[in-house]
């Protein structure tokens, strides 16, 4: 069961100390959990009975009402879901999202997400209490008489957390993007005979389960509008909060053995 290698690999990564290992580690989870995806794409081709092989929708908690570490979840929540080929709706209040998709990718995202939310929030509090971005500026907007005016700021705790969160998570979206990438190619190599003989590459087969998924969000959605995110000032390349968000994401260990059954470990305080 892939799910199982993938627990094992979160548990080698949490062992590690090596950040190089810690990356392939991440790499390799993320190629499981797509392998898996295209395996599961290819049975719909030869049952409808398994639940596993039907789009479905599972709500999963962000956080506390009001919390300002919650756009900044959702934004890697949905990060991870689209990397396993699955949807989300998001609250307008980012308490909670919707994700739509095949369950065993329901499954992998909960636990990738689970693992990377806890490192990011405890590693910001880490960078900002260290308080190396004092007296540090960086380039942003701020609203005078009504208008976004760019203009050099200087950090404030929240803004050199929320520069650190934005830079993670762009790190973890390419670091995702890869894992997917490389088992699309791995994918291939492994049905090369099946692929020269007219069947489908496994791009094509994840796309083929894509659009199923899209075609039941669209059907089931009860979505209006458009979700706002993160509105402040602080970007992904805002000085050294955001050097350092993306380095902490270049290290990230997937460990939440929990996560595999969609438990999610208190984050930690200051999110």
């Amino acid at each position: 069961m892939k799910l199982d290698r993938i627990a094992a690999l979160l548990a080698k990564a949490e062992r590690t100390d090596n950040p190089a290992e810690a990356d392939a580690y991440l790499t390799k989870a993320q190629l499981l959990a797509t392998l898996a995806s295209i395996d599961l794409a290819t049975a719909r081709h030869h049952t409808r009975s398994s639940e596993s092989v039907v789009p479905m929708t599972r709500t999963v908690t962000i956080g506390e009402k009001g919390k300002r570490a919650n756009t900044h979840l959702v934004n890697l929540f949905v990060v991870v879901a689209h990397a396993n080929s699955t949807h989300v709706d998001v609250a307008r209040d980012s308490t909670y999202v919707i994700i739509f998709g095949m369950l065993n990718d329901l499954d992998a995202v909960e636990a990738l997400f689970a693992s990377i939310a806890v490192q990011m929030t405890s590693q910001a509090n880490t960078y900002v209490s260290a308080g190396s971005w004092r007296g540090e500026k960086f380039d942003g907007r701020k609203r005078i008489n009504g208008s976004l005016t760019r203009r050099r700021i200087e950090f404030t705790a929240q803004t050199a957390r929320a520069a650190f969160y934005r830079a993670y998570i762009a790190r973890i979206d390419e670091r995702l993007r890869e894992g997917r990438e490389q088992a699309i190619r791995e994918s291939d190599r492994q049905n090369i005979g099946h692929i020269k003989s007219g069947g489908d590459s496994g791009a094509l087969v994840l796309a083929g389960k894509e659009k199923a998924v899209s075609d039941f969000h669209r059907r089931t959605s009860q979505a209006r509008g458009s979700w706002s995110g993160y509105s402040g000032s602080a970007t992904a390349h805002s000085g050294s909060a955001a050097s350092a968000g993306r380095s902490a994401a270049s290290r990230a260990q997937l460990a939440d053995r929990q996560g595999l059954s969609g438990g999610r470990k208190q984050l930690p305080g200051g999110a």
